[in-house]
């Protein structure tokens, strides 16, 4: 699917703009890290040529790896139940296997833009597939809740070093209208697979293939892992040698203060609602809160030295960008917030099975994918209100849905229609919102721009599903039909509201720039 979805967008994209979409230096030849000549440039500083088959394929393997990555974040959460069950988890290790691999994942995703930027982005994304495909193996191999805990972080070490290098291939790679259609792609792929995680999970655990329970959501990612290894070194193009980026550094103080502020932000937001918020939990927060605004004196400080700050001050300085990281950050948080609140309410409260629970989410992953790739067809008229629209029509979803459910039923037809909505509203705010961001940093700047803007979606998450699924939680008496029913109506009835903050917030106007070439 992804494969088909990949190549018909450049093929698309190639149309409607010959001039830009080819890889510099070709397709078969050396494309270098952001911010370097290549043969296969213009005068104008374009790219040459078309883009072809290969191409489409490059783009289908990158992207690969990212809907597999994201799929785990989200694929366990149906299949929580039944290892519980089968591992005797306790409520603290079940949590941390469902969040450790978005923990290790948050905390390392800026050191991993850095790494590829140093020691080049194929390199990476290879090393980072090989790590996330043998602690796939052994998480659905893993005999207790020690070593699956152990592994998840692994895989989210891996993800954490493949995905930056996901965006950074995408901006070095494509130009113009080319790489803003390949940035509609992945933002499709980024957006959809939330939803269609949940969908696959509730699918493979209701098999029980072979008798093996839980285990094939992690055993699935092996063969596909393993093809793509195969693939990588045949599709990407080669790492140019040489020192990238202007020799810019790895910056250790500014990474580990990074790194033990999100961590410091992350584990109470985790493991918070299931220890009933102690104190050691608000002390991590301040302590975050203070981590972070040192990183920030310890980035201007060397910035003003003339060095390299992990985040480079001209994406922050980006038309749009803060404008984006609010609207990426609550679309996010709302949209992880919904399917944790929705799924528990579903299999608690209804008594859904995990197959039913993850059909359910069908209806939203489609609609959302289906706006990521196409919202670029739209009127160049109509970009700066996608977003304000989007987070609109996520409002009124959530208060169709809030009104469906709230007697304890299923809502019927009613309920499906809110999905559907949803996830356009919700499309149109992620997706523009992503790739036009990124459309206006420079390639120079890309991996500090990727690091950004996956780190600022995963902690996105992370506050919608602490916040959100709290809120459920603490309205939810017992888990039967109609207890069930209020506690989600009032967090759908705060969503809705959310998102109507949110709307008001994207009503900023996006600069009218020429986008980065």
């Amino acid at each position: 699917m992804i494969v088909v979805m990949t190549e018909t967008a450049v093929t698309n994209s190639a149309t409607a703009s010959p001039s830009h979409g080819t890889p510099a230096g070709s397709a078969r030849g050396h494309a270098g890290p952001a911010g370097e000549g290549s043969a296969g440039r213009t005068g104008t500083g374009e790219r040459s040529g078309r883009a072809g088959p290969r191409t489409g394929l490059l783009l289908a393997v990158i992207l690969g790896g990212q809907f597999m990555s994201l799929l785990d974040v989200f694929i366990v959460n149906v299949a929580a139940p039944t290892i519980r069950s089968d591992l005797h988890a306790s409520g603290s290790a079940l949590q941390l296997v469902i969040a450790g691999y978005t923990i290790a994942y948050a905390v390392l995703l800026i050191t991993g833009a850095r790494l590829g930027n140093l020691l080049g982005h194929r390199r990476l994304f290879l090393a980072g597939l090989a790590l996330f495909t043998l602690s796939s193996l052994a998480c659905g191999l893993a005999q207790n809740t020690g070593e699956l805990i152990g592994f998840r972080f692994a895989q989210g070490t891996g993800s954490a070093l493949m995905i930056p290098q996901v965006l950074s291939l995408l901006q070095i790679t494509f130009t113009g209208e080319a790489r803003t259609r390949a940035m509609s792609v992945y933002s499709a792929v980024l957006a959809s697979g939330a939803a269609l995680g949940q969908s696959l999970g509730g699918v493979l655990v209701s098999a029980d293939l072979f008798g093996t329970g839980w285990r094939p959501v992690f055993l699935v990612n092996v063969p596909i892992g393993v093809l793509m290894l195969v693939a990588v070194p045949r599709v990407l193009p080669a790492d140019r040698p040489g020192p990238r980026a202007g020799g810019r550094g790895l910056d250790l103080p500014g990474l580990t203060v990074l790194a033990a502020a999100v961590t410091l932000f992350t584990v109470p937001l985790v493991l918070g609602q299931e220890e009933g918020w102690p104190l050691w939990g608000w002390v991590c927060l301040a302590l975050s809160a203070v981590l972070f605004a040192l990183f920030m004196v310890l980035e201007s400080r060397l910035a003003r030295r003339g060095g390299a700050p992990l985040v480079s001050t001209r994406v922050l300085r980006a038309p749009g960008m803060a404008r984006a990281v609010a609207v990426i950050a609550l679309s996010m948080a709302v949209n992880a917030g919904f399917l944790f609140a929705i799924a528990l309410h579903l299999q608690s409260g209804l008594g859904y099975s995990a197959l039913r629970t993850g059909l359910t989410f069908v209806a939203c992953a489609v609609t959302f994918g289906g706006v990521g790739l196409n919202w670029s067809r739209l009127p160049v008229a109509w970009r700066p209100w996608l977003a304000v629209t989007g987070l609109a029509l996520a409002a009124l979803s959530y208060v169709d849905m809030a009104l469906a459910l709230r007697g304890g039923g299923d809502g019927g037809a009613w309920t499906y229609l809110g999905l559907m909505a949803l996830g356009a509203g919700l499309g149109l705010a992620f997706s523009p919102t992503f790739a036009l961001a990124l459309a206006k940093v420079a390639p120079a700047d890309a991996a500090d721009a990727s690091g950004l803007l996956a780190t600022v979606t995963q902690l996105g998450q992370l506050i919608g599903v602490a916040t959100f699924g709290t809120l459920f939680l603490n309205r939810l008496q017992t888990a039967s039909a109609h207890p069930s029913a209020h506690a989600v109506a009032v967090t759908l009835a705060v969503l809705a509201a959310v998102s109507g903050l949110g709307a008001l917030i994207a009503v900023e106007r996006w600069r009218r720039t020429t986008p980065a070439r």
